[in-house]
């Protein structure tokens, strides 16, 4: 799983090229990571802040959550904005892939592409890991320098996940794409009152474009909302895999989502927004 995506790293320590053992990446200075038996590869070294990581639980919600098909929306829109705007060259590069689920439908509508999943999680790259034959899976946070060659992504994907700016210039192609996904403001709207969930920052598209200006052009927004019916299970994944996990008491969100009449109607909204590279000073 990692033997097409070898090409495209560099060693985190020194960032000389990595090439690939049986159980490890190792670079030319001696400097070696291994790869887990379920296929993804631990690049971190030093200080690893995984407390932002998510948790099996989180990871477990989102996979059967996603499993069901309720985002396959924008999974699809996703998708096809990077098969219109691919370059002929370039791997494609998920920054906090999670699960691989968002990666995996890119690689469907891109044949032969190398996909690099980088999560911090290690419960989300062993389900990546396995999402496609394509997907390489690294242990990595994408706040540190990435550890990926400068100009070989074609397409890079920011799905719900931090924006390096700086990084995700100098590893795209010049003719390479960004596609940055982000809750809009209804999202979930129905279920933050009475379950008490955080809100969508109104000034959301406002702050990713302060964080890209300079070195992206916005090339388009694509605004997606989805009507959804779903069962007091649905909603209890649907809030176990977001960022409300990490705020809300289990036992008081299971209590308040027990209190729900089923179906529940809830609506999911999202900007796909794509952007150019800027020139390189």
């Amino acid at each position: 799983m990692l033997t097409d995506v070898v090409p495209f790293l560099r060693c985190p320590v020194c960032g000389a090229g990595l090439t690939l053992e049986p159980r490890a990446l190792r670079c030319a200075a001696g400097h070696a990571f291994d790869i887990a038996r379920q296929g993804y590869a631990g690049l971190l070294t030093g200080n690893v802040r995984t407390g932002t990581a998510d948790t099996a639980a989180m990871v477990a919600a989102r996979a059967e959550f996603l499993d069901g098909g309720h985002y396959a929306p924008l999974a699809g829109l996703i998708a096809e904005r990077a098969a219109e705007r691919a370059p002929a060259d370039g791997c494609v590069l998920d920054a906090g892939a999670g699960t691989g689920h968002y990666l995996r439908a890119v690689l469907d509508r891109l044949p032969e592409r190398p996909g690099l999943a980088l999560d911090l999680s290690k419960h989300a790259l062993r389900r990546a890991a396995r999402a496609h034959p394509r997907i390489g899976a690294l242990t990595w946070d994408v706040w540190r320098p990435l550890p990926v060659r400068t100009g070989t992504v074609g397409v890079l994907l920011d799905v719900f996940a931090p924006r390096n700016a700086a990084e995700f210039h100098r590893v795209l192609r010049p003719d390479g794409v960004l596609i940055v996904v982000t809750p809009a403001a209804r999202h979930l709207e129905e279920l933050i009152g009475p379950l008490d969930l955080l809100t969508v920052d109104p000034r959301k598209a406002e702050r990713v474009a302060d964080t890209l200006g300079g070195r992206f052009r916005p090339a388009g927004t694509w605004p997606l909302e989805l009507s959804m019916r779903l069962t007091r299970s649905e909603v209890a994944a649907l809030v176990a895999m977001g960022p409300s996990a990490w705020h809300a008491d289990p036992e008081a969100v299971r209590k308040r989502v027990e209190a729900l009449d089923e179906p529940i109607a809830v609506t999911a909204a999202f900007e796909v927004r794509v952007f150019d590279v800027a020139p390189k000073s």
